[in-house]
């Protein structure tokens, strides 16, 4: 990089002497580069932003540790323009406007162009993203923004529609593996001097979760203890037991197994520990929301609705903000599908419908409910006149009607149960079947009354009424 420096070269070896190891290891060309191939690759559009040393500011999103402030070195060393940073925890408005007006200077006396690599950007207040915006849109500087949270709610639009959104996505295992090892290698780090036994080095990937800063800080911790580091070793250095779970093995079957059974069995606190020993060992919380969506049809279903809003909720605002503050959102979920009443009517009403389907019990759909708007339909009798009864036109909106054709009528697939919800359901499912089979003359009373069953309730029997009261 050709930019000015605030070191000369024996600050700057000192300064590399004392820089942690994640400092140390910072690749130094695009091709060092771990993970994000989705902009990185030979076609990427960050690659092709570099190489063809276009001045476009840039938004990079993502987690801690994916190589945001990497990335932001390396478009200023690659275009060979000089680099500036600026914390959004530390700076203000003066900051900003004096790193501005020394790039322009540069721009203006020697041609220089600057990266103005602002960390945190969520943190700038509405003023100080909006001293950024001159600059940017008269190209004063190449603004690298790197941010955690969501960019649409965190920054202003003007800014935002001048600069190119990039999404920086978690590290893989086998990426944060890959640091690992060319930091054990590599002169710049450990230089081969310290070797890590295999459980330690998985225990050290699990650690990081997908952050390679995390893992590299863990990895310099042990190093300092010891030439060999094995798994009691990183544990006491780290401060962080090793939770025995393999995330393609038994225990991702196990422990995932036991979370749903537990749920389904209403045992929020076992619920909430297998939640938690999954989240502490790395398991990709998009698979534990998936399971709980699942969960809340299958398990619960109507007898509370409300519990598959919650579980996609809880999904969405996993996608939204990210872990670790999303394990609050799935965490709440958790605890609302274990509370809330069990049915698996959903799960059985559909399974037999299809087990319907699949044995051949289908026929054909009754002309009168046939689609009469195409030219030629009514010639076949699709819809034909005094077929089909419009459920609008009768006291309650519903009547005696065949929907279902001749081999499943009256067929009876969903039965709910008589918990939560499910129990009004039910009511008023049996009124509604009365009537739709013109068992039933349907008067003012049943749309007053959901369609109930009529039926007085049956009293209490001696043995319930010397049941103790709650």
């Amino acid at each position: 990089m050709t930019g000015e420096t605030l070191f000369d070269a024996g600050e700057r070896a000192a300064a590399d002497r004392v820089a942690p190891l994640a400092v140390k290891m910072r690749p130094r060309t695009l091709d060092e580069v771990v993970g994000q191939q989705h902009l990185l690759g030979s076609n990427a559009p960050l690659r092709r932003l570099i190489e063809g040393d276009a001045p476009l500011s840039i938004f990079l999103w993502g987690p801690p540790g994916t190589g945001k402030t990497t990335l932001a070195m390396l478009i200023a060393r690659s275009t060979q323009r000089r680099f500036r940073e600026l914390s959004a925890v530390t700076a203000g408005v003066k900051d900003v406007r004096a790193v501005v007006d020394e790039a322009k200077r540069a721009l203006g006396e020697t041609g220089a162009q600057t990266v103005l690599f602002v960390d945190e950007v969520h943190r700038f207040s509405k003023t100080q993203q909006d001293a950024l915006l001159p600059s940017v849109e008269n190209r004063w500087v190449t603004l690298v923004a790197a941010t955690t949270e969501n960019p649409f709610f965190s920054v202003i639009s003007p800014l935002l529609s001048r600069s190119l959104l990039l999404t920086l996505e978690p590290l893989t295992d086998d990426d944060v593996r890959e640091v690992v090892r060319r930091a054990l290698t590599d002169e710049r780090g450990l230089g081969g001097r310290v070797t890590v036994e295999p459980d330690a080095e998985d225990h050290l990937v699990r650690l990081a979760g997908g952050d390679a800063r995390r893992a590299l800080t863990a990895l310099e911790a042990a190093a300092g203890a010891s030439d060999v580091i094995t798994l009691d070793l990183l544990e006491q250095a780290v401060d962080k037991a090793a939770v025995r779970y393999d995330r393609d093995g038994d225990q991702h079957y196990d422990v995932i197994s036991a979370f749903i059974k537990s749920i389904r069995g209403s045992d929020v606190d076992a619920a909430m520990h297998y939640f938690a020993r999954m989240v502490e060992a790395g398991e990709d919380p998009r698979f534990i929301a998936r399971r709980l969506v699942v969960s809340a049809s299958e398990d619960i279903g109507m007898a509370d609705p409300s519990s598959l809003q919650a579980a996609v909720a809880a999904a969405q605002a996993l996608e939204l903000i990210g872990m670790p503050e999303a394990r609050i959102n799935l965490a709440q979920a958790v605890i609302h599908l274990s509370l809330a009443p069990k049915s698996n009517a959903v799960l059985a009403a559909v399974d037999t419908a299809l087990a319907d389907i699949r044995a051949g019990r289908t026929g054909t759909v009754p002309p009168y409910l046939r689609d009469s708007h195409y030219p030629g339909a009514k010639k076949l009798g699709h819809g034909s006149p005094g077929g089909y009864r419009y459920p609008h036109d009768f006291p309650g909106r519903v009547v005696a009607q065949q929907y279902a054709p001749d081999p499943v009528a009256g067929r009876e697939y969903y039965s709910p149960s008589d918990l939560g919800v499910e129990r009004v359901a039910g009511e008023r499912l049996a009124g509604l079947r009365e009537v739709l089979r013109g068992n039933r003359k349907v008067v003012a009373e049943d749309a007053a009354s959901g369609f109930r069953p009529r039926c007085k309730p049956a009293l209490p029997t001696q043995e319930e009424k010397e049941q103790p009261s709650c």
